[in-house]
């Protein structure tokens, strides 16, 4: 199936099980849909993934939705991990690598830049950047063990300013959550080039497959996902503003660029009793809500991202826990956030709102509104997303959601 010679000359010889494992892996991917292309698949049954990571359990790493944390900061918080095996097929088939190509990797660990490097082959080079040194020597040392440090270099360097003594680039991926595009990207980058990155657009992230036209870039696809944010100077985390601060039952919203809520006001709202709307729009148990909430972010103004802890709708202060958030809508005093309840059908759910405080009926109900818009006009369409450099005036941009950043005007926009 792979078209490219093996970038080593002695191949890594797996054992049978692990191969078995690598195998399962990849059938695994082609269900979910991650990995569609002969060549891709080839690429995951060959990498030994589980030496990145040897204090991990080896079946555990070829688990498709599995991603092992490589290194945490003093907080606690996550800052280095191997993406899930989903999440990396997902990108490269974004990406559409061919033989031969350069490509600059921007959130090194070995594992992906070993991907990438199946997929450029010997005549390709693939660069990968970390701005930690930790794990740029881990990754040197998984690239070194498989042979695959033929083909790749590794540069320790922030990831705001590329590497342009190695540019141009026929493709960038980036594998780690950024708020902004750097000038350095778009011109490092071949015109006609594609730039796969995972974009948090007012609090929600997508990996967009963006094509290089002149100054601009053009999204041609984008996907759900979740990355541990940028460090160094393009560095831009979200917020949390905390409405319940009780261990195991936190309750936050997650500002990006949201007007300065009234916390106190809200947390009052939170403990007055709950009030619902629902939509009369249905989706099925598996379907993702990705083009639903990145909808209504387009279309509402102050729309957060509430995030809870399990603990918090044990309790009942919520109806939906999620650690990475549910669209909010805040209006002063009072808030509403999505939710789903069961019907008849065993497989279907019916979306709606659950509000809190002096105006959460309104609230509930403006939210449901934009739900059954969405329905009605927009849910057989996939957004279109385009990046401007900063200063680009307002005529010539497209007609949509404005997302103004330090580098960039990022529009979404509808058909």
């Amino acid at each position: 199936m792979n078209d490219t010679p093996a970038p080593t000359s002695e191949k890594h010889n797996a054992p049978a099980s692990e191969q078995q494992m690598r195998d399962a892996m990849v059938e695994r991917l082609i269900e979910l849909g991650a990995a569609r292309s002969g060549r891709v698949v080839a690429a995951f049954r060959s990498v030994p993934r589980h030496l990145a990571t040897p204090e991990v359990d080896m079946a555990k790493t070829y688990e498709a939705e599995f991603a092992p944390v490589t290194k945490t900061d003093a907080t606690g918080v996550n800052i280095s991990s191997v993406s899930a095996p989903r999440i990396q097929a997902m990108q490269i088939e974004q990406a559409d690598i061919q033989p031969g190509m350069s490509v600059l990797e921007i959130g090194s660990g070995g594992v992906n830049a070993a991907y990438l490097a199946e997929m450029v082959g010997e005549r390709g080079r693939v660069v990968t950047m970390d701005i930690d040194h930790d794990v740029t020597q881990r990754a040197e040392e998984f690239l070194k063990a498989t042979g695959y440090d033929r083909i790749v270099t590794v540069i320790t360097a922030d990831g705001e300013h590329g590497v342009p003594g190695h540019a141009p680039y026929d493709r960038i991926v980036v594998t780690v959550q950024a708020a902004d595009i750097p000038p350095a990207w778009v011109h490092q980058l071949k015109e006609g080039g594609r730039l796969v990155v995972p974009l948090r657009m007012r609090g929600m992230t997508r990996t967009v497959a963006f094509v290089r036209d002149r100054e601009r870039l053009v999204s041609d696809g984008f996907e759900l996902c979740g990355f541990v944010p940028m460090q160094g100077v393009g560095e831009n985390r979200v917020r949390l503003v905390l409405l319940h601060d009780v261990e195991g039952e936190e309750i936050a919203l997650r500002l990006d660029g949201h007007p300065e809520p009234d916390a106190e006001a809200l947390r009052v709202a939170l403990g007055m009793p709950r009030v619902e709307a629902w939509s009369g729009v249905t989706v099925a148990g598996d379907e993702s809500t990705e083009h639903l909430d990145l909808w209504l972010t387009t279309a509402l103004d102050n729309l957060p991202l509430m995030a809870a802890k399990i603990g918090a709708r044990k309790r009942g202060l919520v109806g939906s826990a999620s650690p990475i958030g549910v669209p909010t809508l805040v209006d002063g005093d009072s808030f509403a956030y999505r939710t789903a309840r069961p019907i008849d059908d065993p497989d279907r759910y019916e979306l709606g709102a659950i509000g809190h405080g002096p105006q959460g009926q309104k609230v509930a109900d403006r939210l449901v509104e934009e739900i059954q818009v969405w329905h009605s006009d927009h849910r057989a369409h996939r957004a279109h997303i385009e990046v401007h450099p900063a200063g680009t005036p307002d005529d010539q941009l497209p007609a949509g959601r404005l997302v103004d950043r330090p580098h960039t005007r990022v529009t979404i926009t509808w058909p």
